[in-house]
């Protein structure tokens, strides 16, 4: 086990090296200037290059790359050129609403998506395995932006159960918190549970042609016993991979949802600081969220071998 955690710990640092590399060249050959931006078209020379200066953004892109990641490994993330406010204070607030966000849209879209996947695969080519695949089409075609227009005339508009948007914050209570953000979750859980549906439809198909399956029937476990205890486990890895993905698209991909509710979470303090060439937060906010999708991917390798000791064999 040492082995293979030490090889995914070494791809893991790899690839977050490579990311941060990208990232800020990526940012260094967009065309612009941060200074002239935030002094207006009617600043002097001087006045512009004086501002440059206070920002740091005159020294050699050898030297700020440096800085960034030292000033990363140290939790100086640097002030914001917007807002004259520390990094790391507006990311953290801002984290902790889109990280709960993604948290239960995975987690409805798990529950769903499990339910309705081993329910269609135990029913195949019955009625409810063809009235759920037509569902999940469905939701796969329909953007999470559209349905979360939906949600807000049906359940705000109409029944007047939730507000239209807007977040409080966590200090009004853990309820009220969660309930701002439950048609946010909502709207995101849809189109990934109906694509892990379908993911988790077809694996645990194709492990209901196993000769252990047939086995552990004839042993006498129930039907039910055999999906949930033996099949289902044995489905996992696909369905992890796909999860792993997904979690990683909705902590990195709520920007959309987060406009239509007006959440002040992280997708949108990117999109702010690109109108305003806060390139700073936009920087350490791109390498957050590829930071987490590395991360996440580094979880579902490790889970891989929980749920099936054949990985890690295979790769020691």
């Amino acid at each position: 086990m040492s082995v293979f955690l030490f090889k995914r710990l070494v791809t893991l640092m790899a690839t977050l090296v490579g990311a941060s590399v990208v990232v800020f060249l990526v940012l260094e050959i967009l065309p612009g200037n941060a200074a002239q931006i935030l002094m207006g078209p009617d600043a002097s020379p001087e006045a512009v290059t004086a501002l440059a200066a206070k920002l740091g953004i005159d020294r050699p892109p050898a030297q700020r790359y440096w800085d960034w990641i030292s000033g990363m490994l140290t939790g100086d993330l640097g002030l914001s050129y917007a807002y004259s406010t520390p990094v790391s204070e507006l990311v953290l607030e801002r984290l902790g609403l889109t990280v709960p966000l993604a948290l239960m849209a995975m987690a409805l879209t798990t529950v769903l998506a499990l339910v309705a996947g081993v329910y269609a695969a135990a029913r195949h080519n019955k009625l409810g395995d063809v009235g759920l695949m037509g569902l999940t089409q469905v939701g796969i075609a329909i953007p999470n932006f559209w349905f979360a227009i939906l949600l807000i005339l049906l359940f705000s508009v109409h029944l007047r159960w939730f507000s239209a948007g807007g977040f409080g914050g966590w200090h009004e209570g853990i309820l009220a918190g969660f309930k701002s953000l439950l048609l946010p979750a909502i709207s995101l859980a849809v189109v990934q549970a109906a694509i892990l549906a379908r993911i988790t439809r077809s694996a645990v198909l194709e492990v209901l042609r196993e000769d252990f399956v047939r086995t552990a029937r004839a042993k006498g476990v129930s039907r039910r016993g055999t999906l949930w205890g033996h099949v289902l486990r044995n489905a996992m890895i696909p369905v992890i991979t796909v999860m792993g993905l997904q979690f990683a698209e909705l902590l990195a991909g709520t920007i959309v949802v987060e406009s239509v509710f007006y959440l002040p979470g992280l997708g949108r303090l990117i999109f702010q600081s690109i109108s305003n060439r806060d390139l700073i937060v936009v920087r350490n906010c791109v390498m957050l969220l590829a930071a987490m999708v590395v991360i996440v991917n580094f979880v579902v390798d490790i889970l891989y071998a929980v749920i099936d000791p054949r990985v890690k064999a295979s790769d020691i």
